[in-house]
């Protein structure tokens, strides 16, 4: 597994590359980077090639201030380009699946197929707020206030209690993120610009996520491509509940819950993860 750097127009975009076959792209989410996928990529590797970038400004990629959610898109568009990925399997979390539901409306013919963990989507319109859910999403908002990186990077200390809420709130097991992998977490969002440059998605979504809230938005064009999704049982900010949501947007998708996990399926149970995966990607080259 190497890390290299691909430099284009207006992102120098960093990325894990292993294996060799039919390839497949991870999409992280936040609070990650690409070194989540470290539980998949080697299993994942034994039969495709296994492209996890960076999202622009997270981990160790560089580029502009994010305007809009089109501009991480553009960057996956020139990522597949760059490296000549002529068909290609988006694998996505959070995030990550968001984007992929946009790169796939745009290029249905680069892909083979689209598998999301815990996907959030523009058609969960008022779900965000019902049911006293709007307490959760407290640090959406948080995000985007000028003090929010001052304030969780002030120090070692704050950056350790702010991300230790999310790795053992959002998972089934308090215990699925170590003392070790909570400090590499600080680690790398101490780094110049990782703190803003996570929070920034917040700011480039919100546009369109409260309009999907206020029912402001048209419906989302259906995608035929094959899906498959793969959602945490415990999941307590993207709840199992709304993945029976997904038809509305999807002619072919599988669901399934996985058992034991919260919002980090790939990283809590990797073995499933990685066995489904690896089914539903087989022979689609």
């Amino acid at each position: 597994m190497q890390q290299k750097r691909l430099k284009l127009p207006t992102v120098d975009l960093t990325y894990l590359d292993a294996g060799s076959g039919p390839p497949l792209v991870l999409l992280h989410g936040w609070p990650e980077w690409s070194a989540v996928w470290r539980h998949n990529i080697p299993e994942l590797a034994k039969r495709f090639r296994v492209l996890a970038p960076d999202l622009r400004n997270f981990g160790d990629s560089t580029g502009a201030p994010v305007e809009s959610v089109e501009d991480y898109v553009g960057d996956l568009a020139a990522f597949i380009d760059a490296l000549d990925l002529r068909r290609v399997g988006l694998v996505g979390h959070d995030v990550g699946a968001f984007l992929m539901q946009d790169y796939a409306r745009l290029e249905p013919g680069r892909l083979t197929g689209l598998f999301f963990f815990d996907c959030p989507h523009l058609g969960l319109g008022k779900r965000w707020v019902e049911g006293g859910h709007l307490r959760e999403l407290w640090y959406q908002t948080f995000h985007q206030l000028p003090i929010a990186v001052e304030l969780v990077g002030q120090s070692r200390a704050s950056c350790r209690t702010y991300f230790r809420h999310f790795l053992t709130n959002w998972s089934h097991s308090r215990e699925s993120f170590d003392e070790r992998a909570l400090e590499e977490w600080v680690d790398n969002f101490l780094k110049p610009g990782r703190l803003a440059g996570g929070f920034a998605w917040y700011k480039a979504v919100n546009a369109r996520r409260l309009a999907a809230i206020a029912g402001k938005l048209p419906p989302q064009p259906r995608i035929a491509l094959p899906a498959y999704s793969l959602w945490g049982a415990s999941d307590r900010i993207l709840l199992a509940s709304w993945q029976e949501t997904l038809p509305e947007l999807f002619d072919d998708i599988v669901l399934e819950l996985a058992p034991e996990a919260g919002h980090f399926v790939h990283w809590e149970q990797p073995a499933i993860a990685n066995d489904r995966i690896s089914r539903f990607f087989s022979g689609r080259s």
